[in-house]
């Protein structure tokens, strides 16, 4: 006890003893006893050490409310009591010692929870990895045989996409998996084509051969289009061969006529290339079987998939964390089936092996068909997915169910083969995906990702062998299907040859342009690939472009490091409050199964109030809030860059300046010497208007609109305030003069159309028109159409409109000959 009081006497020099607060029942008069309160409190503390005691609470009932703020004391005596009463503290103790009230948490408010639509329950489920923050993620990969397509694209830069907002945003740890496919049956017809028809061309057949041969071919050709029902299918064909018939009738007229040499040659080797598809289909049919060795059937998808990694670069997307090949995985393959049929999911027919479905479905844990369970039957599908090469009538019958597909297939002449427990043979297409997903992830996996058109029967059979293989029924947790791709409204198909490949498209488009147009449609839906689509892109990206532009133009401004905090007004409050709404929205949008498309909406409604900010401080000439607007700006380029996937290069703000190859710091290089010549020039356009000096006005007029542009730099000169300086990209700039000399060509046009108009006199503007009238009154007024017959009283009041309308006219075409104007 000693030892407190000690520390008690060195804190405070008096020790003050009890209120006592008696003398204040003595008071009747409220003002006086508040006065006398205020008085007594001025010499003595209540907060350093004691508590409040009931002498506190009696005096506190007496007073009618707070005290006015000129009687400080009382006043804080009497918030600090009622504060203490409001929590609903017994804040009077016995010992009369001051305590610290109880803290409560704020309540706060629901925070949204990442959904996706997953095409197990055909809903939007909460996303909830399987293990703490690890996400694993298997996607189909292309099956590569020939040049990567914009179908190819939307599933790839939408996965892109999701796997960057994943990762980048929610900040899970994702590994993602990608699978190129190497022996489909896709692969192996077209690998074994395209040897054929290049041995073909090596043994250099005469014109004639070459008619001869391609005559012969198009009698199965015809026989296959007379079969085909599928009108966009027979469409193709029929394109094809009437390209083939165009090409056949200058060769025949030229062997007929013995031509010279070269003329035939060059005849010929155009009927080549145009039948070329029907050439293949008809040396397949006559040799494929006699093309065995292995190695032809990899050089094709070894070249492809070389030309599918490349465009992937060029798009932006990320390269996977693994990616595996169907050659390399044969061992793991034969094991895989092997394990099924010893589960009892899997039966040898014939040297081939079948997944048995009806086995797998009537077992309790099991379930075949989960994505698309109404098309089990659905013989096309079914055939569809087994491919051309094992739909023949003796490998249907190897089958105990119509339902059931191949997990190993017995090669043919002609096919790739590999070792196997049942003989010779190649994997199944749907156990490719599963062996290699199940030796890389294990028994389940958070996502699976692919096309639509993949579901039924692929996906699904994944499924099936797949939770046969593992005894389970949680292969995969969520399964995530890309949208379809149309081209200006039409269905894409590579076998129908109406599609464009990624390199065309990126031939019309920039990268960052086509994955805008994906990020401005939902994932999970049909994305129409149109001059529109693109369209919209462009404008969007120009949009944020000049809003990042108009940005680094404040941000360089000259200031001090002081200077850069500036004090916030009502219209900065505003904003700010704006930028936090909105990137509150974006969260919410992307918690909804990552719906890009919202975001963006939400993100373009930022910028254009910060452009509405930054115009209002602009017509008052002050300077924007350079903080708020770069934090603005950093936020959307964050989102644009990192999130998206839709920036490069290293700027912290807005696009890269200038192109590959060039200094990436460009801007920040040649900015110094920009500021130096705007200013000069303003300089020099202040000195020429004083002086009256034309010529000059015109050369600075010059070198901003002629000379500068070309080489990608924009000013703006903007009245009362200094010229603004912006990189942008040379064509955009072109395009911007030429739209400009456009503008400015039909306003001539306009006006000088106007003013022809304007001096026609009243009296004649009807005369010419003797088509239509006949007689004329002394002002020139028609009175009788052409056949002589008096106007109408409804069409004399519409023709006396536009008279009186061209007196206008004219009359202030002569007003402003006699003002000399």
């Amino acid at each position: 006890m000693s030892a407190r009081l000690c520390v008690c006497v060195c804190l405070c020099p008096f020790v003050f003893p009890a209120f006592d607060y008696g003398f204040l029942l003595r008071i009747s008069e409220d003002a006086r006893r508040v006065e006398a309160l205020n008085e007594y409190l001025s010499s003595r503390s209540y907060l350093a050490g004691y508590g409040p005691s009931q002498a506190d609470a009696e005096a506190f009932a007496l007073l009618c409310g707070p005290p006015s703020e000129r009687h400080v004391h009382a006043l804080r005596w009497y918030k600090h009591i009622a504060a203490l009463n409001h929590l609903g503290v017994s804040c009077f103790s016995a010992k009369g010692k001051r305590v610290q009230p109880p803290w409560s948490p704020p309540e706060g408010t629901d925070v949204s929870k990442l959904r996706l639509y997953n095409s197990l329950t055909r809903t939007k489920e909460v996303f909830v990895p399987q293990k703490g923050n690890r996400v694993l993620w298997y996607c189909c990969g292309p099956t590569v045989y020939d040049a990567s397509h914009m179908g190819h694209a939307r599933s790839y830069i939408s996965f892109d996409i999701l796997r960057r907002i994943l990762k980048d945003y929610f900040k899970y740890d994702v590994f993602y998996f990608d699978l190129n496919v190497t022996s489909s049956f896709q692969i192996i017809k077209r690998a074994r084509q395209n040897y054929l028809l290049e041995q073909y061309r090596e043994k250099k057949p005469s014109p004639s051969q070459i008619l001869q041969d391609v005559l012969t071919a198009r009698t199965p050709f015809k026989a296959k289009l007379a079969e085909t029902t599928d009108p966009d299918k027979k469409q193709m064909l029929e394109r094809l061969d009437a390209a083939v018939e165009a090409a056949l009738g200058p060769l025949q007229v030229a062997v007929q006529s013995n031509a010279a040499g070269d003329a035939l040659q060059n005849q010929a080797q155009v009927l080549l290339e145009e039948a070329k598809d029907l050439l293949s289909d008809w040396l397949d049919s006559q040799f494929g079987s006699q093309v065995t060795e292995n190695s032809i059937f990899s050089l094709l998808p070894k070249y492809w998939e070389g030309e599918y990694h490349k465009d992937m670069e060029a798009l932006n997307v990320l390269p996977p964390d693994v990616l595996t090949r169907v050659s390399e995985y044969v061992p793991e393959i034969v094991a895989f089936v092997k394990r099924i049929v010893d589960n009892g999911y899997g039966y040898e027919s014939n040297g081939s092996v079948y997944f048995d479905t009806a086995k797998f479905d009537s077992c309790p844990a099991h379930s075949y068909a989960k994505l698309v369970p109404e098309a089990v039957g659905d013989q096309k599908a079914l055939q569809e997915g087994e491919g051309d090469l094992s739909i023949s009538a003796d490998r249907l019958n190897e089958k105990r169910s119509q339902n059931d597909f191949a997990l190993w297939k017995a090669s043919k002449p002609g096919e790739p083969s590999w070792d196997s427990p049942w003989g010779k043979g190649r994997p199944g297409w749907h156990i490719e995906c599963s062996a290699m997903a199940g030796s890389i992830l294990g028994e389940s996996m958070d996502i699976h990702g692919g096309g639509f058109d993949l579901r039924f029967p692929h996906h699904d059979n994944e499924l099936a062998q797949s939770e046969a293989y593992f005894e389970n029924d949680y292969w995969v947790r969520y399964f995530l299907h890309t949208g379809h791709l149309t081209i200006a409204g039409c269905k894409m198909s590579k076998s129908l040859k109406n599609f464009i490949t990624i390199k065309d498209a990126l031939a019309k488009h920039t990268a960052r342009q086509l994955r805008l147009a994906f990020l401005m449609h939902s994932w999970k839906d049909t994305l129409d690939y149109s001059n529109n689509t693109m369209e919209s892109a462009i404008q969007y990206e120009r949009f944020i472009n000049e809003f990042f532009l108009n940005v680094k133009d404040v941000l360089r401004s000259p200031t001090d490091i002081t200077g850069q905090f500036e004090k916030w007004e009502a219209e900065e409050i505003e904003l700010n409050k704006s930028f936090y709404e909105k990137k509150t929205s974006v969260h919410e949008a992307l918690c909804d199964n990552i719906d890009t498309r919202s975001a963006l909406e939400e993100m373009r409604a930022l910028v254009g109030q910060s452009n509405t900010y930054m115009a209002a401080r602009r017509s008052a000439k002050l300077p924007p809030n350079r903080m708020l607007l770069q934090g603005i700006a950093l936020y959307l380029t964050n989102m644009l860059k990192v999130t998206f996937g839709a920036l490069e290069g290293a700027e912290p703000i807005g696009f890269p300046v200038g192109g590959s190859g060039q200094n990436a710091d460009l801007e920040n290089t040649v900015m110094p010497y920009l500021s130096v010549l705007s200013d000069f020039r303003e300089d020099v356009r202040r000195i020429a208007r004083e002086k009256k000096v034309t010529e000059l006005l015109r050369l600075c007029d010059e070198l901003r609109d002629d000379t500068l542009p070309e080489l990608g730099v924009r000013l703006e000169d903007r009245d009362g305030l200094p010229t603004s300086v912006k990189l942008v990209d040379k064509e955009t700039l072109l395009k911007e003069r030429e739209e400009k000399k456009k503008v400015i060509a039909e306003s001539i046009y306009m006006a000088m159309a106007k003013l022809a108009k304007m001096k026609v006199k009243p009296s004649e503007m009807f005369r010419s028109e003797t088509d239509k009238y006949s007689i004329f009154d002394e002002m020139g007024f028609p009175t009788h159409d052409a056949e002589g017959k008096e106007l109408s009283k409804g069409l004399t009041k519409k023709l006396r409109k536009l008279y009186e309308a061209q007196e206008k006219l004219y009359n202030e075409y002569l007003q402003s000959t006699q003002n000399g104007s």
